[in-house]
């Protein structure tokens, strides 16, 4: 876990938050800016500063997420969705720990 980072002390029990779902690996958050009618952050409690720094030894845990994202979005009763990774502070990454957006609920615009 690293030091002054607000999803380490939430993954960790620190600092208090709703959370939608969690198991030993990840847990799921609502946006508190939400982009979309659903939009979920889903956050590993391991601390990975970004994309950019996930290396082979997270090969499985990557893999679990992104075969999660479409479990979270049948619990949010949406069948279609649209998933985020900022990667560095230039593509809009404000808190440095790895985390996948989950957004849906409606038609979203295209890009």
């Amino acid at each position: 876990m690293a030091q002054n980072c607000l999803f380490c002390d939430m993954a960790t029990g620190k600092l208090a938050t709703n959370k939608v779902y969690e198991d030993d690996h990840i847990f799921v958050i609502n946006d508190i800016r939400p982009k979309a009618r659903v939009h979920l952050l889903v956050i590993p409690k391991i601390h990975i500063a970004s994309l950019l720094e996930v290396q082979e030894e997270h090969s499985d845990l990557m893999g679990y997420i992104m075969t999660s994202l479409k479990n979270f979005a049948k619990e949010q009763n949406i069948d279609a969705f649209r998933t985020v990774i900022n990667a560095g502070a230039d593509s809009g990454q404000e808190i440095f720990h790895l985390h996948f957006h989950l957004l849906g609920g409606g038609a979203l615009p295209k890009f």
